[in-house]
């Protein structure tokens, strides 16, 4: 399956995650790529938008590939191939310190009026535009457990199959539409993959959901 853009992708994911839909879910997207997908995610399904900020680690010799993720609290999952990548510990030492500098200054700039909306006791659903690694999906999931939901939903698109099975277990449930063989990137499963800036981001945590939202058909 090859998805127009991200709006189509979120507009497929919505459909699988109908079953919500009045629950007053929140849809927690992973900056920057996946806010146009929470937004879509988040109308559709009735409930409310905000991000969860996580970075991925990158290998020292290869910035694209993630050997981890981490979150604001500064918890981070390494990889098991992150040493045979170059990533000894002094490095993601380093590694870790700025992308802990990267994930403060989003925090500031994404939601400079309020804090962080609460997903205690409620369906959170963390959303992606696609797992090559499942990194990053890993660390969003750890830092929203830690605030107890009632129920926890990974839900992307398209998957490597590996890293999916590798995500799984820290989501009560995941919902991914494909899981191609020959995966490679994510990119390489949508026709249209624009980088999302800075800006677009704020401006989708800015709109309010519509309070009475329903699934198109």
């Amino acid at each position: 399956m090859i998805f127009r853009d991200r709006i189509d992708a979120a507009q497929r994911l919505a459909k699988a995650l109908a079953a919500y839909h009045g629950k007053n879910p929140l849809v927690l997207a992973i900056p920057r790529g996946a806010v146009h997908m929470g937004r879509v995610l988040a109308d559709a399904l009735g409930g409310e938008l905000d991000v969860v900020l996580v970075r991925k680690l990158r290998a020292p010799d290869s910035p694209e590939l993630a050997v981890g993720a981490i979150d604001e609290s500064g918890w981070a999952f390494v990889a098991e191939y992150a040493r045979s990548a170059g990533a000894d510990e002094a490095y993601l030492a380093r590694e870790k310190r700025t992308q802990l500098d990267t994930l403060r200054r989003r925090r500031a700039q994404y939601t400079p009026a309020r804090p962080p909306i609460d997903p205690a006791g409620r369906i959170a659903i963390v959303v992606d535009d696609g797992l090559a690694t499942g990194a990053t999906m890993i660390a969003a999931l750890h830092a929203v457990r830690a605030k107890n939901p009632a129920k926890l939903v990974c839900a992307v698109p398209v998957a490597a199959a590996d890293s999916l099975a590798r995500v799984e277990p820290y989501a009560d449930e995941t919902v991914c539409l494909e899981t191609p063989p020959n995966f490679y990137a994510v990119g390489q499963f949508y026709r249209e993959f624009a980088q999302v800036e800075d800006d677009e981001v704020v401006d989708l945590l800015a709109r309010q959901v519509q309070p009475h939202a329903t699934m198109k058909p």
